[in-house]
C-alpha cells in the first residue's frame, strides 16, 4: 500500500509543475509590472527570435487597448510598427536621415519626411527631402526641395486629391528683413505651405507668411501697424533669435470639409488657420477664397499674447501635433503643448468653432475639453497625442517614449526606450493601412 501512496505522490510533483506554467499569476489591478517581452526560447527554432523596441508597464491590463503603433523614432532615424508588447512588427529601410515624421496611408505607402545629404538651412527639424516608401523599402517618389532659399522641414499629410502639403523655411537677408521691419540682425527663416503634385512635381498651390506679415517697431519700414488691432497678420518680431527661426511651425493639419490648414507654430505657441480655398495668387492677399480674406489668417489660438490681445488664457508654451479629430469628437483637435519654462507638459482636448471669427480685444480661445498632465510628464520638444477607438489617448513624450492614459485620466500603459519620439500613430490590427502592408 505504501508503494502504491508513494508512487501516487510521485506522479503529483511531475504533473503539477508542467500545470502551473500554463497559468500565468492573476496580479492585483494596481500593481505595476514591468514585463519582460523576451520569451525564454524562440517558438519555432527555425525562426529568429523577436526583436522588443523597449521596455513597457501594464498598469491596468484590463483598460489597455490592443493595436498596433507606429513609431518615429527621430534620435535612432527608424521608423516601425510595434505591438503593446514592444514587439517589432515591421521596419521601414530609409534612404537619409529621418526629417521627423513618417506617416502611413491607407494604401500601405509610408509619406516621410526626411534629411537631404547637404541641407542648406540646417534648424532644428531640417527635411529637405519628401518620400512615398513602400513596405520592402522601394522608393516611389522623391521629391527634393532644398536650397539656400527654402526647405521642407517638420511634417508634411497626404490631400484627400493624392496632393501632398508641406511646410517650408524660406530664407529672407537680413537687409529685405530690416526693410519689412524686422528687428533681427541676421536672415530669417519666416514659413511657408507648398501643395506638391508627386505626379509631376509641380507646386499646384503655396501659402506664404511672408504675405501677411505686420510691425509695430519702426515707422519708417514696412508693415508698420498696430498689432493689436490686426490679429489676421503676423507680427514679425514676436519672436528675436539669433539662428533667425522666428517661427518655427512644427506640424500641420488638414481640415476637408471646411478646407483649411491648421499650422501648429511652435515659438508663437499658437496654432494658425489659413484658408485653402484660395488660388495661389488670393493666398498672397487679403481678400478671395471661401472666407474672402486671402491668406490672412481666419483663426489663431493657443498665446493671445502673441498679437498683444490683453483677453482670453494663454494655453501653449509651446506646441506639437495638432490633430484633427473625428467620429464622436468630429471638430475637435487634441494638441500637446510642452510647457517650455514650466517644465511641466499638456495634452489638451479643445472643441473647436463651427464658425472661425476672429477680432482684436476679445476672447477667441476655442474651449477646452479634456486635458491630462502628470508629474512625470515632460518633453521640452517634439511629441503628440491620438486618439484610441475606445476614448484612451496614446501619448507620444519625445525623449521618454509612450503613454496610455484613459478618458478619466488613469495612466495604464507606458513604453519607454533610448530615443527621440517625435509622434506614435495607432492602427488596429485590420486598418487598411496594416492590411495592404501584407505583413
Amino acid at each position: 500500500m505504501r508503494s502504491v501512496i508513494c508512487i501516487l505522490i510521485l506522479l503529483a510533483f511531475l504533473i503539477l509543475p508542467s500545470c502551473s506554467k500554463e497559468e500565468a499569476p492573476i496580479l492585483p489591478e494596481e500593481e505595476v509590472v514591468t514585463e519582460d517581452p523576451g520569451p525564454e526560447e524562440p517558438a519555432d527554432p527555425m525562426e529568429e527570435p523577436p526583436v522588443f523596441m523597449g521596455e513597457i508597464q501594464t498598469l491596468n491590463a484590463n483598460l489597455v487597448y490592443n493595436g498596433l503603433i507606429l513609431v518615429n523614432d527621430a534620435g535612432n532615424n527608424r521608423a516601425f510598427l510595434m505591438d503593446k508588447g514592444a514587439k517589432l512588427i515591421h521596419e521601414w529601410p530609409l534612404s537619409n536621415k529621418l526629417g521627423n515624421d513618417a506617416f502611413l496611408e491607407a494604401d500601405g505607402r509610408l509619406l516621410a519626411s526626411l534629411e537631404t545629404d547637404d541641407p542648406k538651412i540646417t534648424l532644428g527639424g531640417q527635411g529637405g527631402i519628401l518620400q512615398f516608401i513602400a513596405a520592402d523599402g522601394n522608393i516611389e517618389w522623391n521629391f527634393n526641395y532644398s536650397s539656400e532659399a527654402a526647405e521642407t522641414h517638420h511634417d508634411a499629410e497626404l490631400l484627400p486629391n493624392g496632393n501632398v502639403l508641406a511646410m517650408v523655411w524660406e530664407r529672407r537677408t537680413q537687409e529685405v528683413a530690416a526693410n519689412a521691419g524686422s528687428n533681427s540682425q541676421v536672415d530669417i527663416f519666416p514659413e511657408a505651405i507648398i501643395e506638391v503634385d508627386p505626379n509631376t512635381d509641380e507646386i499646384v498651390w503655396e501659402w506664404h507668411a511672408w504675405d501677411h506679415i505686420i510691425q509695430d517697431y519702426d515707422d519708417t519700414k514696412d508693415n508698420f501697424g498696430d498689432v493689436a488691432a490686426n490679429p489676421q497678420l503676423i507680427d514679425i518680431n514676436y519672436v528675436t533669435i539669433e539662428n533667425g527661426d522666428i517661427m518655427h511651425a512644427n506640424g500641420l493639419a488638414y481640415d476637408p470639409v471646411k478646407d483649411v490648414i491648421y499650422l501648429s507654430v511652435n515659438f508663437f505657441s499658437e496654432v494658425w488657420v489659413i484658408d485653402h480655398s484660395t488660388t495661389t495668387a488670393e493666398a498672397s492677399s487679403h481678400s478671395g477664397g471661401t472666407y474672402g480674406n486671402g491668406g490672412d489668417l481666419l483663426y489663431r489660438f493657443g498665446n493671445p499674447e502673441a498679437y498683444k490681445n490683453t483677453m482670453g488664457e494663454r494655453l501653449f508654451r509651446n506646441n506639437h501635433f495638432p490633430n484633427l479629430l473625428q467620429d464622436d469628437h468630429l471638430g475637435n483637435m487634441l494638441i500637446f503643448t510642452n510647457g517650455a519654462e514650466l517644465e511641466q507638459s499638456t495634452v489638451y482636448e479643445l472643441q473647436l468653432p463651427d464658425a472661425f471669427s476672429l477680432e482684436p480685444n476679445t476672447d477667441n480661445e476655442p474651449e477646452v475639453v479634456w486635458s491630462f498632465t502628470d508629474p512625470d510628464l515632460y518633453a521640452p520638444k517634439v511629441s503628440g497625442a491620438v486618439l484610441l477607438p475606445n476614448g484612451n489617448r496614446m501619448i507620444a513624450e519625445g525623449d521618454y517614449g509612450i503613454w496610455e492614459v484613459t478618458e478619466a485620466g488613469e495612466v495604464v500603459w507606458k513604453f519607454t526606450a533610448p530615443g527621440f519620439f517625435w509622434r506614435a500613430y495607432h492602427y488596429d490590427n485590420d486598418a487598411p493601412e496594416i492590411m495592404a502592408l501584407g505583413l
